[in-house]
């Protein structure tokens, strides 16, 4: 479809730190559906807003704490899971939201699931895509297990750093990132994001690494997301999948590429062995960009098999219910 424009903007204060950037798209009667974006830090993204239709669904998306246009920009103060969980239950009841669609990919799937069993009551349902349980053979797969894929652009990504401090990147990233040094923490910011960029796409894509890399917004995703990844997620060991049931009741879509090298295969594979009820869909051709190609089709397809199960089917005439 068509790109959507906002209908809704607004500013929402949620401490005395905190103002939350918020986006409403679709139909003020649709489906309520709140989309969590990566990261950590990474801001909304407009194209999976598309991934729903404007007709059927009432799309809620917003900037998670220090991320995209909330203020202020790259703060770690008060930013934690539970934090972002509080968050998102005072977005529902600012905007008269009863029980919503939980949609997430990345960080945002981790997310969503985190909010999930923390609020079943407020959830329809879930989509979840490039699947992250925040626990530490996730983490560290990211800073150091992807080298066997790509160990050029991971030794240029290790080389930012002495050699002796390489054996454990996240440390020595989240040092720089968090030094007080604008000049250093924009340097690292841009090499930990160069390294995100040119290994998430199925075949090399030039032009989204080049769209990743304004320094700002690579600031904010560098250090949120390592800030996370330090304190394990700011989860304990194993509780998503520990907490699944009480989520099993709800319908859910996860969507996986095969080729996922920045979220692999084998966290979705788990959670789908824990979620059996769950929709599960591998793309074969499809690392972890979400917003093009075959695996932000399947996200369309994903949503409209969660909106046939959520719409009342009205019985033709003659019929009976």
């Amino acid at each position: 479809m068509d790109e959507q424009k906002a209908r809704h903007r607004f500013y929402l204060p949620v401490d005395e730190c905190h103002q939350l950037y918020i986006e409403e798209y679709g139909a003020h009667d649709g489906i309520p559906v709140v989309v969590l974006h990566g990261g950590p830090g990474a801001g909304i993204s407009r194209k999976h807003v598309e991934t729903f239709d404007p007709s059927a669904f009432r799309v809620v998306t917003f900037d998670q704490r220090g991320a995209g246009r909330s203020v202020p920009s790259a703060s770690l103060h008060d930013n934690t899971t539970d934090a972002l969980i509080a968050d998102i239950e005072a977005i529902r009841e600012k905007l008269g939201i009863d029980r919503w669609l939980v949609a997430g990919g990345s960080w945002g799937s981790c997310l969503a699931l985190a909010y999930g069993e923390a609020h079943p009551e407020r959830c329809l349902g879930f989509r979840l895509h490039g699947i992250f349980l925040g626990g530490q053979e996730d983490i560290d797969w990211w800073f150091h297990g992807a080298r066997s894929i790509f160990p050029d652009q991971w030794e240029e990504f290790a080389s930012f750093v002495p050699e002796e401090e390489r054996a454990d990147l996240l440390a020595a990233y989240y040092r720089r990132l968090t030094s007080g040094n604008a000049h250093e923490e924009v340097a690292a910011a841009l090499s930990l994001r160069g390294f995100s960029a040119k290994t998430q796409t199925f075949l090399p894509d030039p032009g989204h690494v080049a769209a990743l890399m304004e320094p700002t917004a690579a600031l904010a995703v560098a250090r949120l997301f390592t800030h996370y990844c330090v304190n394990g997620a700011f989860l304990e060991p194993g509780q998503l999948l520990r907490d699944i049931d009480r989520i099993r009741h709800l319908p859910c879509e996860i969507v996986q590429g095969r080729y996922d090298t920045v979220t692999p295969m084998l966290s979705a594979w788990r959670l789908h062995r824990a979620w059996p009820e769950a929709g599960f869909s591998i793309v074969t051709e499809a690392n972890h960009q979400s917003t093009k190609g075959p695996l932000f089709d399947e996200l369309k397809a994903a949503t409209e098999r969660l909106r046939k199960r959520m719409t009342p089917i009205t019985p033709k005439e003659g019929e009976y219910a």
